[in-house]
């Protein structure tokens, strides 16, 4: 396995599993908060500026771990109706990982897109002592579409905007492995180049958003504050550019990355690179990380993705009564619980042969 998925699997194994059980299973939404030092403990599988950054302010790798699942749990989410789920079964996700494909391209990036969305909305919420809000500007917030210059209402930053510089640089800090002095190599220099993608699908996207003060509704003041994308948000952009990934191949100084094809643009910052074709992902084979159709709901009258023609490959679905528990009868009692019961339904669904 090379080195940078190495590091980026002991990552996950690290942070996104409970300590007792690490190798097991992944917590993917576990209501347990990582002891950052018992994080810190298992270093010895990382190195460099993530060792550095555990030793010294392991809050802010708590803040990392919570990150590194909201990524996994949001590529879960993006592709729920594919053929690869981004599953957390760790054999099988460790393979991916090795590959130079789509999926590891959207992996890296919405990892690190994860972790600087956590540490950023730490440091806004105030529990993280090296940071805070973002400082006050010195230009003027941006007027809404329609108003004119000479409306009389004063403009102003205030409010808590989002620093999500700090938030950017501690997620380059720890997820981008540290490299030996002169040496690079293709394949690092991709994975560093989805991680960055990631990040900027988070920093290059903020929005402004303003609240207005005065008597009697009024805005005789405007004070306007800058604000992340929501998480989902940003997993939608990233399957975006993961649909339109870009294939590359190394130079030959060993340090560029060549767009494969002709009249092909060079990739930007925030375009996935990849140099492998994905596998079809149709059935179960551990040397790519494919856990196989077989068995996944599919939608029998839908043409995209999630139907059932192409999600289980023109192998043909069956139609199925299963009984699920749900929520229902919620109640709302002050102050502030709902309570449900649950409820048996009967639903009818598709699945793979």
């Amino acid at each position: 396995m090379r080195p940078q998925a190495r590091s980026q699997l002991a990552l996950f194994f690290i942070l996104l599993c409970p300590v007792n059980i690490i190798g097991l299973w992944w917590a993917v939404g576990s209501p347990l908060v990582m002891d950052p030092n018992s994080i810190c403990r298992k270093t010895k599988r990382l190195a460099g500026r993530q060792a550095e950054l555990c030793q010294t302010q392991p809050e802010i790798v708590s803040e990392v771990a919570k990150g590194a699942r909201l990524g996994v749990r949001e590529c879960q989410f993006q592709f729920r109706f594919r053929r690869w789920n981004c599953s957390s079964h760790s054999k099988y996700f460790g393979k991916v990982l090795q590959q130079d494909i789509r999926e590891t391209a959207f992996v890296y990036a919405i990892t690190a897109a994860g972790v600087t969305h956590a540490v950023t909305q730490a440091c806004s919420m105030g529990e993280l002592l090296q940071c805070g809000c973002e400082s006050p500007r010195s230009r003027a917030p941006p007027r809404p579409a329609g108003t004119p210059p000479t409306d009389g209402v004063r403009w102003e930053w205030g409010g808590c905007g989002d620093d999500v510089e700090f938030g950017y640089e501690k997620s380059k800090q720890f997820m981008d492995a540290k490299r030996k002095k002169g040496k690079s190599d293709i394949r690092t220099l991709i994975d560093l180049h989805n991680n960055e993608a990631g990040r900027l699908a988070v920093k290059n996207y903020m929005r402004t958003e303003c609240k207005c003060h005065g008597l009697s509704g009024s805005c005789t003041l405007r004070t306007c504050w800058r604000k992340m994308p929501q998480l989902r948000e940003v997993g939608e952009r990233l399957l975006q550019r993961f649909n339109g990934a870009s294939k590359v191949m190394g130079g030959n100084d060993g340090n560029t990355l060549i767009p494969v094809g002709q009249n092909i643009k060079p990739p930007d910052k925030q375009d996935l690179i990849y140099t492998a074709e994905s596998p079809d992902f149709c059935l179960p084979n551990r040397k790519t990380g494919s856990l196989g159709t077989r068995g996944r709901p599919c939608n029998s009258t839908a043409l995209d993705v999630s139907g059932c023609d192409l999600l289980c490959c023109e192998r043909g679905h069956r139609d199925e009564t299963v009984e699920l528990e749900e929520n229902c009868l919620c109640r709302f009692h002050w102050c502030c619980v709902v309570q449900c019961k649950k409820c048996s339904v009967r639903k009818d669904l598709s699945l793979c042969l």
